[in-house]
């Protein structure tokens, strides 16, 4: 099993984080941290890197049912989506399978929850790029 879905977008870097948080948008998940990690190793490292940028996603509703399930579940709370650019000018989103890291917990009542967002999540990267979306 992946640990991540990933769609490569034809897009401009910054259009495709538009793009992505607009579609986390419409499945009711709001971007709770956006780490520009280029920025960071420059500063950081003085390395020079590609764009890549890691937003922490997160559905209110479905954090929620999580936690009443699992109490520590936050500590793989939010769900991240990476942006980054490769070589060529490509463009790719990936976000993580909320399935693959939950396994890790073994407290089958997550299930439910964990599939839901892992649908949610899957719409997101599909509608990205997608003419009308």
């Amino acid at each position: 099993m992946s640990y991540h879905f990933s769609k490569t977008l034809d897009l401009p870097f910054d259009a495709a984080i538009a793009a992505t948080t607009e579609a986390l948008k419409r499945h009711g998940f709001g971007v709770l941290t956006d780490i520009d990690v280029q920025a960071t190793l420059k500063t950081k490292l003085n390395e020079a890197f590609r764009p890549y940028r890691i937003l922490g996603a997160c559905n209110p509703h479905w954090a929620h049912q999580a936690l009443l399930q699992e109490d520590k579940i936050g500590t793989m709370l939010p769900c991240n989506v990476v942006v980054q650019e490769h070589e060529g000018g490509k463009v790719e989103v990936s976000a993580v399978d909320p399935i693959a890291s939950m396994q890790a917990i073994g407290n089958p009542k997550l299930a439910a929850v964990a599939e839901t967002v892992r649908d949610l999540l899957r719409q997101v990267v599909a509608e990205i790029g997608t003419p009308g979306a």
